[in-house]
């Protein structure tokens, strides 16, 4: 069973950035599509952004430009670079592989104005 464990979140203002990390076991890691998604109070959970084993990379359009997804096959972790952050963006961010397995906790973000 795949086992998820984010973290790096926390209380940033307008402008500001942040580095998401996961941590997965349980899978062949570097054979699985990783993404991460994300879901603010009231909303449904969207997809942010996905990266292939082959370091393809594709990210919603609200924040193309301004996030970058990662990979390190060695260490299993997948990781999320935010800048540029607006308080649109705040939200429980999950990652998860593709399609998704069991969900982790998540990592709150929150962005003030």
């Amino acid at each position: 069973q795949v086992q998820l464990v984010e973290s790096g979140g926390g209380l940033v203002q307008a402008g500001g950035s942040l580095r998401l990390s996961c941590a997965a076991s349980g899978t062949i890691f570097m054979f699985e599509t990783m993404a991460w998604f994300r879901q603010a109070p009231g909303k449904q959970r969207e997809l942010v952004a996905t990266i292939t084993p082959g370091i393809s990379t594709n990210y919603a359009d609200s924040v193309k430009g301004r996030f970058t997804i990662s990979r390190d096959n060695a260490k299993k972790t997948v990781s999320l670079q935010m800048n540029g952050l607006k308080p649109e963006d705040t939200a429980v961010y999950y990652c998860n592989v593709v399609p998704p397995a069991h969900w982790g906790q998540g990592t709150q973000v929150t962005v003030s104005s």
